[in-house]
């Protein structure tokens, strides 16, 4: 099978300093060109002096069909870059692209929808750019309005939608007509959890439906539940690429450490105390944060203690991605003197359906906050979902039972 993307030392340079090409008419650019004419000159030459860097460097990558690649990293890290390069909405400074496939692209607001036309005219053009024909768009037509409950605005032209308006029905444009090839980005972070959850939900069919979907986001449960595969970029290059929960895991184990260097450890001397790590004793795992086991589990705290605490309150708790609460422990008049020193707990099983957890811990100093902290990085529990059909609808536990018919 031959891939469907194929990048070759993919490289993009911009320059520090120029701004963004603004689209004005002919009228307009002959205007401000004679009108001052030695300053447009200056501005020129001075733009060849400055700095410039690599958003994208020696990328290469092939990708087959029916692929779902996750595309992660810090800001700044080249991902948009490369989907812009990959939409056509820019040229790459050296390298080459193959896309065998119809593209369709939903990379921010406003992309992709011209602001004069109406919705429903823009369903058509996007359909056009596609390279559909109008009766496969119009076949499409009712359940894309339909997904981004546009029925009243589909004859509004969208520079009156808002922003949130203008997504639902991008998003479901983007979806409902069926490139070969789909980049997203970010979308998911925007529109109420309502949204976020039926967005979710189309972007598992399309996952399913054999078309090949790059997705970027920040967001690492979404990531886990829609990729196999993933790309970490870091600093324009591709730092690690593999399966989703290796590369999900040497990332936030990398930002762990950054994050216990910098914002958990700046300034510590001021607060009485503060929780700095956390790990799974037992089972262990090459990656510290996955339970891959139901069996008994033993967790550690890292708690970083500067000040003595004569009556100290602490608690941890288990919450899900949809935060619920899963379990929770706590004590009280704990004399902690300063110095590192962990908190154990051992629990019998802790039997729950594969997915991404969070542990938040607490510290009070009699009833003043000490220190709160959501653990990262996230749980996650990689265990085989038994005695029931792996699905995230099925409940929070992961137990073995019995059945017969009698």
């Amino acid at each position: 099978m031959k891939p469907i993307i194929k990048i070759e030392n993919l490289s993009k340079q911009y320059r520090l300093g120029v701004s963004q090409a603004v689209y004005t008419s002919l009228r307009e650019s002959l205007t401000r060109t004679f009108r001052a004419p030695l300053k447009l000159l200056r501005h020129n030459a001075a733009s060849l002096d400055n700095d410039t860097i690599w958003a994208l460097k020696d990328v290469n990558l092939e990708v087959m069909p029916g692929e779902t690649v996750g595309i992660i990293g810090r800001n700044g890290a080249g991902k948009s870059t490369l989907l812009k390069i990959l939409s056509r909405i820019t040229e790459p400074t050296t390298g080459q692209v193959a896309l065998y496939g119809r593209v369709g692209s939903l990379l921010e607001v406003g992309t992709g929808f011209h602001p004069e036309l109406t919705g429903r005219e823009n369903i058509y053009l996007n359909g056009a750019i596609l390279g559909m024909k109008k009766a496969e768009v119009k076949r499409k037509f009712d359940e894309i309005i339909a997904f981004a409950e546009a029925q009243k605005f589909i004859d509004m032209p969208v520079k009156h939608y808002s922003s949130g308006m203008y997504m639902r029905l991008a998003f479901s444009v983007a979806a409902h007509l069926e490139p070969e090839i789909l980049l997203v980005d970010e979308v998911l972070a925007v529109g109420d959890a309502a949204f976020q959850k039926k967005c979710l939900g189309k972007m598992d069919d399309t996952t399913k439906s054999w078309r090949t979907v790059f997705f970027v986001s920040h967001q690492m449960n979404q990531i886990r539940r829609l990729c196999k595969r993933c790309i970490w970029l870091d600093a324009g290059r591709i730092k690690k690429m593999g399966s989703t929960s290796e590369v999900i895991s040497a990332y936030e184990t990398a930002l762990t450490s950054v994050a216990i260097e910098t914002s958990r450890e700046s300034d510590d001397s001021r607060v009485a105390a503060r929780f700095v790590k956390w790990e799974i004793i037992e089972p262990r795992h090459e990656q510290p944060n996955i339970l891959a086991t139901m069996g008994p589990v033993t967790l550690r705290f890292i708690l970083k203690v500067n000040k003595p605490i004569t009556n100290g309150n602490h608690s941890a708790c288990l919450i899900n991605i949809d935060n619920q609460l899963i379990w929770a422990a706590g004590v009280s008049n704990l004399k902690i003197d300063p110095g590192i020193r962990e908190f154990v707990y051992t629990l019998a099983s802790l039997p729950l359906r594969p997915g991404v957890y969070y542990w938040q811990v607490n510290l009070y100093e009699e009833y003043r906050l000490v220190d709160f902290w959501t653990c990262v990085p996230e749980m996650i529990v990689g265990t085989e979902p038994i005695s029931h059909f792996p699905d995230t609808g099925q409940g929070i536990l992961n137990l073995p039972c019995e059945f017969r018919v009698r």
